[in-house]
């Protein structure tokens, strides 16, 4: 099996290969811009998490609060279930999870997508673990992770179809950053993975590392 890295890595290539040159540059562009900007820099470490309440993709509501009672939370946020290295990811802590369950941990991804929409990405990558719906980007907000996507990049995202509008339940076209934050039981952030790139992932296997 793969690590994460690799198919990412291996994802990367075939995108090279196929996909437009002008797209590519464009695609690229607005990372660098969005890693310029400073925006969106998310919570860091010894910041105290917001404590937040969000459905699951069958409505039932998920705390943190509660959640921490049971020990450490690894919270995840993804773009959503049409990102492609977001399932790639999501896959790979799936692979993980009796590990992480194994050292005390919860796991919980969050995305801006409607619960029906989160549900289509809980089924279609088969996770066993709470994926919750943060329409609006209200927590994500909150992780200081959120940002507006420039006009150019949308185009591209409509002209290959993907309509994060729809996804999102809003006509916002804001996502967060992937990040991934491991929250101790005191609320306490103990460590914290940002990056402004959203091909660029953490392995989770590091993060139970640090867990």
């Amino acid at each position: 099996m793969n690590s994460l890295l690799e198919e990412i890595k291996s994802y990367k290539n075939q995108f090279k290969q196929n996909a437009p040159a002008e797209k590519q540059r464009l695609m690229a562009q607005a990372t660098q811009e969005l890693r310029d900007s400073g925006i969106a820099s998310g919570l860091t470490v010894g910041d105290q998490a917001p404590m937040f309440e969000l459905p699951q993709a069958d409505g039932t509501a998920v705390d943190l609060k509660t959640l921490l009672e049971n020990g450490p939370v690894i919270v995840t946020f993804y773009r959503g279930g049409w990102c492609p290295y977001c399932n790639l990811e999501l896959r790979a802590y799936q692979r993980e999870l009796a590990m992480i369950q194994k050292k005390g941990a919860t796991l919980v991804a969050i995305s801006p997508e409607t619960p029906d929409y989160s549900l289509s990405t809980k089924e279609k990558n088969e996770l066993d673990f709470y994926v919750l719906s943060d329409v609006g980007n209200n927590v994500a907000r909150q992780f200081d992770l959120v940002f507006d996507m420039p006009d150019y990049l949308i185009d591209i995202y409509k002209a290959s179809g993907l309509n994060v509008d729809a996804h999102n339940g809003n006509e916002d076209w804001q996502l967060p950053k992937p990040a991934t934050f491991i929250i101790q039981s005191d609320g306490t952030i103990s460590f914290s993975d940002v990056p402004s790139d959203y091909t660029e992932r953490i392995d989770p296997k590091t993060v139970i590392e640090k867990l």
